[in-house]
């Protein structure tokens, strides 16, 4: 049997959260401060993507 090339980058699932719009650090950083200043548990998801999104680029 022959060897054949498999490009596997298309089949690698992301790392990144869904649903945070393309960011720079430190504007993630930003928008993590504004969402925890005023406490409101019906933004508990923005905050917890906003803290996956920034722990991914410390990885």
């Amino acid at each position: 049997m022959p060897d054949s090339k498999v490009d596997r980058s298309d089949m690698a699932p992301s790392i990144l959260p869904a649903g945070i719009p393309e960011l720079s650090d430190d504007e993630c950083l930003a928008c993590l401060a504004r969402a925890v200043e005023a406490p409101d548990s019906a933004r508990l998801d923005e905050v917890a993507g906003l803290i996956g999104r920034l722990a991914v680029a410390i990885e």
